[in-house]
């Protein structure tokens, strides 16, 4: 499996009882232009359930290069901020003649019932594909994904929730190739996918 990325750092993640440190190194070579993350396996099967009420599992919405995004609705601000810069780089690619999905998963399955999180992923991309299901569903999805969440203790109604903001670039093949951290622009996002898919799809 090749995974690559952009510049270097170190990025600690929180899931369950550990903590995993993503180590970040420049891969001068790669044509994708993109950086080496170690450390952890990244991504895995999850059975989760759709927007559309229907139990469905990685090899479902997986299906070809996917942008998948873990978030949730409440969010008021980074999570649609990120999606709408997931969708516009799927439209950039669709330009292309590259065909990507969008995922939006949510870590807040107390809220974020399946109409929900359709109605959320509406607003972004006509085939953005949402996806909820239970506590347990959730937090196996998360740990498999290698992300953090954590409901901010407060009202019970209108809480905000701690979480991971790093989108992942997988292959229905090969599984993960590359994270984009949410500061990077929908156009580099569009152009490292393209180069992947490219390698890859």
């Amino acid at each position: 499996m090749k995974s690559v990325i952009i510049g270097s750092g170190v990025l600690a993640v929180a899931v369950g009882l550990g903590v995993y440190t993503w180590q970040t190194t420049t891969a001068a070579s790669d044509p994708c232009g993109n950086t080496t993350v170690a450390g952890a396996a990244i991504g895995g099967p999850f059975e989760l359930v759709s927007e559309t009420g229907e139990t469905v599992t990685d090899r479902d919405v997986i299906t070809k290069p996917t942008l998948v995004y873990f978030g949730y609705t409440f969010c008021p601000d980074v999570c649609p901020l990120d999606s709408m810069r997931n969708a516009i780089a799927a439209d950039i690619l669709a330009d292309q003649g590259v065909d990507i999905g969008t995922v939006f998963i949510s870590v807040d399955p107390a809220r974020d019932t399946p109409q929900v999180v359709g109605d959320f992923t509406d607003n972004f991309h006509a085939d953005m594909i949402g996806l909820t299901g239970s506590p347990d569903q959730v937090r196996a999805a998360s740990q498999a994904y290698k992300t953090y969440y954590r409901a901010v203790e407060g009202d019970p109604e209108y809480y905000l929730v701690d979480h991971s903001t790093q989108t992942y670039l997988m292959f229905p093949d090969t599984g993960f190739a590359t994270f984009f951290r949410r500061d990077t622009p929908a156009e580099q996002v569009a152009d490292i996918t393209a180069c992947f898919a490219g390698q890859l799809g």
